[in-house]
């Protein structure tokens, strides 16, 4: 049986559109597949996590005070709505109410996978780009041939988002298999089982200051500041 805080993660992984598989969740801080997640086991409160960097680390391709608005502000507002929709459902399982459901399970979706892409985000960033590993490269060619190939698809489908979302790379365990995804909204056009490995933010508060109405620019800037180290880690953890 789970207890009501085991049932509220597995409702918020599923709700969010993300595989609800059993490396999302690490340690007391939640450090897996879904990059660092420290949750607070007194409060019962997600927190935000930290950059790994400073915040003037990805320049000059992506700026500090676009880093500072989007992890400080942006990001926070997402974890702020996923507590409070926790909250929510927790309420009203303890009052046997759920005549807000509607309303709660729609939070949960959208401020918990962008607090969930979000955490996955900064860690796929760095001033280092590291190394793609063996197993990654293998994968990239399999499915895409080349790793320009996977570039060029990555690339034009990010660009062609509609309205707000992301641009996402994954690993879709039932066919052993790369995919390139887009997530309007966060939560839309999600496939369950996928798990993300590389994520890219376009809605326009993660690039306007700097590149304007330019979105194709941005996505060709973010090659440049990708950590495969941990690309390559996050397709290890996804396999196995």
């Amino acid at each position: 049986m789970m207890n009501k805080r085991e049932f509220i993660k597995s409702t918020i992984l599923t709700t969010a559109g993300i595989a609800a598989v059993p490396l999302a969740f690490g340690s007391n801080r939640n450090e897996g597949l879904f990059g660092n997640l420290p949750f607070d086991n007194v409060l019962e409160e997600y927190t935000l996590p930290p950059l790994p960097y400073e915040y003037n680390a990805l320049e000059p391709h992506i700026d500090a005070t676009t880093m500072k608005l989007h992890h400080d502000i942006h990001h926070n507002a997402y974890v702020t709505g996923l507590n409070k929709a926790t909250a929510g459902i927790k309420d009203a399982m303890s009052r046997n109410d759920y005549g807000m459901i509607k309303h709660w399970e729609r939070e949960l979706a959208f401020h918990g996978a962008g607090h969930f892409l979000h955490s996955i985000f900064w860690q796929i960033m760095g001033p280092k780009q590291g190394t793609r590993s063996t197993t990654l490269e293998s994968y990239i060619t399999k499915d895409f041939v080349t790793f320009e190939n996977m570039k060029a698809y990555f690339s034009a489908s990010t660009n062609a988002v509609e309205g707000s979302g992301w641009g996402i790379l994954a690993y879709e365990p039932t066919a052993d298999k790369l995919v390139i995804l887009q997530a309007e909204k966060h939560s839309n056009q999600s496939q369950w089982t996928s798990i993300p490995i590389l994520v890219l933010d376009v809605w326009e508060h993660a690039y306007y200051l700097k590149y304007q109405n330019k979105r194709k620019d941005y996505v060709d800037a973010f090659f440049n500041v990708i950590n495969w180290t941990e690309v390559s880690k996050r397709l290890d953890k996804a396999k196995h």
